[in-house]
């Protein structure tokens, strides 16, 4: 603990330089925290587990919302189908199918049926009552509201829409937090395709074991319908029609293994440039009893400390910037919440305390190699 101190002594004792080096690495960290919490957001959207219970019923050879056309009438033959459970049909609209930073999505959905699809909507501002009430209200996601500066009571207009908002809601299914739930009758006269016809149905069946057989069954149903489907996994559906969003973010990841290897070097080039300044300080250090291990130890502390401190600021400042500001990625009309995680905080803290670590080695060596006559002599 001594040596501890004492090396954010040597820290605080050149302030500027010790500043400008922190500020680098939280720099680099933000850009860091930022990357993995778009991967992280991904893997949530795409990674199936053993509760993944949800398939999507889509028009085959569809993959924009505005180009898929189902008819309602198939949610009762889907329904007679061994191992499933709920049917609900979903006439989407969206302002932009490509990928984007705001889209704005639009979900009609039979009022009477959403809280018994979607047991874990939570409405926490506003109320359900409000929304079945009326055929123009909206369940807004809490990331679109914080997006668009929505609150319950409030009307707002989007792509030729308006509805007025009847509750904020939060979900932990991610396309929950962006969406606007609205009557899907009214949607579907308000968006012009007409009663009857529908984007896709959610279906949700027995168990994660029946996905594969029920979406097979689907399929062979309507065939040879004027309508031929594809039915897919909610979260292999993502995977499949999100690849433009996939592919940018794949991307991102060169900039955070980039963002890693700046901390790394700048931080080794701070703490060289102490030990190189400090030579003399050093040997009078080592003539006073302490030892070289006490010396390298005291160096790497300086480097871990940077490394820290820097990564908080950085990780943190990602974590509340993601909070606040309520990003969303969509492709397709399907949108991914990039929402800070305790792992991901967690995870980035711990790498700017290693690349600290890292990054002091070879200036500690430095530090404990030169012989001592010579430092003094220096």
């Amino acid at each position: 603990m001594k040596l501890l101190a004492l090396a954010w002594k040597n820290l605080v004792r050149h302030r500027l330089r010790s500043l400008l080096t922190i500020l680098g690495v939280a720099a680099g960290m933000f850009l860091y925290t930022a990357v993995q919490t778009m991967q992280h957001s991904l893997s949530v959207a795409t990674k199936v587990n053993a509760d993944d219970t949800t398939l999507v019923v889509y028009r085959e050879n569809r993959f924009c919302p505005m180009t898929s056309r189902l008819p309602e009438h198939y949610a009762s033959t889907i329904k007679r189908i061994d191992g499933v459970r709920e049917v609900i049909p979903i006439q989407i609209t969206v302002n932009n199918c490509g990928a984007s930073l705001d889209v704005i999505t639009f979900r009609g959905v039979p009022p009477e049926t959403l809280r018994q699809y979607s047991p874990d909507l939570n409405v926490i501002s506003g109320s359900f009552e409000e929304f079945s009430k009326r055929s123009d209200a909206a369940l807004v996601g809490e990331h679109f509201a914080a997006r668009r500066g929505l609150k319950a009571g409030d009307n707002f207009e989007a792509v030729g829409i308006n509805v007025s908002v009847a509750g904020i809601i939060n979900s932990d299914q991610p396309q929950d937090k962006n969406v606007a739930y609205v009557h899907l009758p009214f949607l579907q006269q308000a968006s012009r395709v007409g009663l009857g016809v529908v984007t896709q149905f959610n279906v949700k069946v027995e168990s994660a074991e029946m996905l594969d057989s029920v979406a097979a069954e689907i399929d062979k149903t309507f065939a040879s319908d004027q309508q031929p489907t594809n039915t897919r996994p909610e979260k292999a559906f993502f995977a499949e029609t999100a690849k433009q969003m996939i592919e940018l973010i794949g991307f991102t990841r060169w900039l955070g293994i980039g963002a890693v290897v700046a901390v790394l070097g700048l931080v080794a080039n701070a703490v060289l440039l102490i030990v190189r300044g400090r030579v003399k300080e050093t040997a009078i250090l080592q003539t006073l009893g302490f030892t070289r291990k006490d010396i390298g130890f005291m160096v790497v502390n300086e480097g871990a400390l940077l490394g820290l401190v820097g990564g908080l600021l950085g990780v943190l400042g990602a974590a509340l910037f993601f909070k606040m500001k309520a990003f969303t990625l969509g492709n397709e009309g399907l949108t991914l919440a990039l929402s800070p995680s305790l792992s991901v905080v967690v995870s980035g803290l711990l790498v700017a305390l290693a690349l600290g670590l890292l990054a002091s080695l070879y200036p500690a060596w430095k530090a404990t190699s030169r012989p001592l006559v010579q430092s003094l002599n220096s």
